[in-house]
């Protein structure tokens, strides 16, 4: 019976929900807050806006808009340098997910929100390790499952895990960054980042008769950033090329269809140094290639804008009387 009643669901989702795995909280795209020396603590603070209106078969776009997938995230960031090299980041979210359906003229409305999960992640630096004006950065860490992942739709029925706020699985997060500035120009910068996503196991699955587990996935980002005054006010522009592959989920151990693929996107972005404390950063990230599996919601637009605060510790005066 339980076997049946897998391959009703997996059927089910296949040929109706067209799920997506390129929803949720952008968990990855918002990690590598930078080390600002000993004893600095940084905050971040992100809303991320992620449009999926494209119907993928394979690399095919089809002429359909009948689906929409939006996720409207908001990400905050702590960083904490011990020393110069050794640092801690987290990262805490708020999520609201929609979900329209429309068909022969009736529509199908989902919505879900609430607190989504969080990333502990333990990073160290190496500079000049490959060459003058070099920084190489590696991290490890873990996805905390802090959001629900068993909500119910009006029906009483249990949503499906991509519209959940949290998948209620831990995660293992191996992390990567290097930079290199560019000599023929100072203020220029080329960096490459990589992040690997060992999913785990969501044990509790539609009330406890099945377990959930999405697929593990890579990000990577090429970038290249520079540097102008204007207004008294640095400005950073940037150009990111980013691979990101998704492999495909399982429910009991069962492959799900339509699930996992690969895409390429291509992010411009524009930092602002308000203040030497204070960085403003927006980007728009737009899908120029992807290939999924079978059928899905593949992104249409993604838009990025945040702050980020450092706070460096108080100088204290040392006075030394000589009696």
């Amino acid at each position: 019976m339980k076997k049946l009643f897998l391959l009703i669901f997996l059927f089910s989702v296949g040929t109706y929900a067209q799920t997506c795995c390129s929803g949720g909280v952008p968990l990855s795209n918002n990690l590598g807050l930078p080390n600002e020396g000993k004893g600095v603590f940084v905050v971040g603070l992100n809303y991320d806006y992620n449009n999926l209106n494209t119907l993928n078969a394979g690399t095919e776009k089809l002429d359909d808009n009948s689906r929409q997938r939006i996720t409207n995230s908001v990400l905050l960031n702590f960083g904490y340098a011990f020393t110069d090299r050794l640092s801690v980041e987290t990262l805490f979210t708020w999520v609201n997910q929609t979900r329209t359906i429309t068909q022969f003229g009736n529509e199908n409305f989902t919505e879900t929100s609430g607190i989504g999960d969080a990333v502990l992640l333990i990073k160290y630096s190496i500079p000049e390790i490959l060459g003058k004006r070099t920084l190489l950065n590696l991290g490890v860490g873990t996805k905390i499952p802090f959001g629900e992942s068993d909500i119910l739709n009006d029906q009483g029925i249990q949503l499906t895990a991509d519209l959940q706020p949290g998948s209620g699985a831990w995660d293992v997060l191996g992390w990567f960054s290097a930079s290199k500035g560019l000599n023929f120009r100072p203020s220029a910068t080329l960096s490459a980042t990589a992040t690997y996503r060992f999913t785990g196991v969501n044990n509790s699955y539609l009330n406890n008769t099945a377990t959930y587990e999405f697929g593990n996935e890579i990000q990577t980002n090429l970038g290249y950033t520079d540097q102008f005054l204007m207004f008294n006010t640095l400005f950073n522009p940037g150009l990111i090329f980013k691979y990101r592959k998704a492999f495909e989920d399982k429910i009991d151990d069962f492959g799900i269809p339509n699930t996992g693929g690969e895409w390429v996107f291509i992010r411009p972005e524009l930092g602002a140094q308000l203040t030497p404390q204070i960085n403003m950063i927006s980007r728009v990230e737009l899908p120029i290639y992807s290939n999924v599996v079978g059928t899905q919601l593949t992104p249409t637009v993604r838009f990025t804008i945040g702050v980020t605060v450092k706070l460096k510790p108080k100088q204290t005066n040392i006075l030394n009387i000589i009696p």
